[in-house]
């Protein structure tokens, strides 16, 4: 089983539908404060069933849809789905692909499918039961959780810059990077 694309439309920040695929290997988010990056991991959790609406970092579910910008208008609909590669037949069903897909209306409505056919919440817990993936599982770890233990924050911290400035595609940048004056 490989988690093989995320789509979120209409969550939080996500005005626009939005695809992340999963390439083998590992795959890293990385942007500025405020991009969404933490609303990524917010999307995943409540695709996969989270009920606990502050583990979203939300006060009620009518704040999950897009409340609208200057420029936008608000959704209507927050809607997510996540995609997974089952060749191995991990997950108890006879597809080779698996998308979860949990939409909520702002008038209260919510729906959960699997591979585009309605279902309950209980039946994506009893798809992923034996897996390790879940709303608390450690398969989904974000980052400012991993960062609150002082005992590994300096450690990890360098270990974490460190292997990120060893990446092919940050070496361009370094060399580009003019010499500090101080």
């Amino acid at each position: 089983m490989r988690l093989k694309s995320l789509e979120i439309k209409g969550f939080k920040s996500f005005a626009d539908k939005t695809v992340v695929n999963f390439d083998e290997g590992i795959t890293g988010i990385i942007g500025p404060n405020g991009c969404g990056k933490s609303n990524i991991i917010d999307s995943i959790r409540w695709v996969i069933g989270e009920q606990k609406i502050s583990a979203l970092r939300s006060e009620n579910l009518e704040a999950l849809v897009f409340n609208g910008s200057k420029t936008r208008s608000a959704s209507g609909l927050a809607e997510v789905s996540l995609t997974f590669e089952n060749t191995k037949n991990l997950l108890p069903t006879e597809f080779n692909t698996v998308t979860i897909t949990r939409k909520f209306y702002k008038n209260g409505e919510s729906e959960y499918r699997l591979n585009d056919v309605s279902c309950r919440l209980k039946d994506i817990h009893n798809l992923f039961m034996d897996t390790g993936v879940s709303t608390d599982s450690y398969a989904i770890i974000e980052l400012a959780w991993w960062m609150t233990s002082s005992a590994i924050k300096r450690t990890a911290a360098a270990v974490c810059w460190n292997r990120l400035r060893e990446l092919p595609f940050t070496k361009h940048v370094r060399k580009k990077q003019k010499p500090s004056l101080t």
